[in-house]
């Protein structure tokens, strides 16, 4: 499916994504290299071993870009303006490699820009959900939309 225009979303529009993940060591290697967080807690195993969690945990920044990454092919695939902001943005549990990762979005608000006719802001709550079915990370997005194919 692709992204949804402006006054195709339903406020209470329940998506669940189809794309799930399993997290390996390398994605979260590479990305950690790649943002330069140094948190040992994400690199290296001795340290990680003897935390509070016995093991290794997934730099949430990858999991937060996971989540959201999931929605935009059912949400805003070619049809968006602009990422407005993130809010009340939580990670309830640690992620583990080796931990399969699916997503979930409702429709929380929508209303038409005021600065932009045409367009119009969808606010969605992202999930993020593991195979224990324990949410992960959770996010509020707000994003300006196109307001229809026409």
């Amino acid at each position: 499916m692709a992204g949804k225009f402006f006054d195709q979303f339903v406020v209470g529009e329940a998506i669940t994504h189809q794309v799930t993940r399993t997290v390996t060591e390398t994605d979260n290697l590479l990305f950690t290299a790649l943002t330069h967080n140094t948190q040992p807690l994400h690199l290296d195993a001795e340290f990680a071993a003897k935390s509070e969690f016995g093991h290794i945990l997934v730099n949430s920044i990858f999991t937060f870009g996971l989540m959201i990454g999931v929605s935009v092919t059912d949400t805003t695939l070619g049809t968006l303006v602009a990422n407005l902001g993130m809010d009340k943005v939580v990670f309830p549990k640690p992620v583990r490699i080796g931990d399969t990762l699916k997503s979930e979005t409702t429709v929380v608000e929508k209303r038409e820009s005021r600065s932009r006719p045409g367009q119009g802001i969808v606010v969605f709550e992202h999930r993020c959900i593991n195979q224990r079915g324990e949410i992960v990370a959770q996010c509020l997005r707000s994003a300006l939309i196109k307001g229809s194919a026409s």
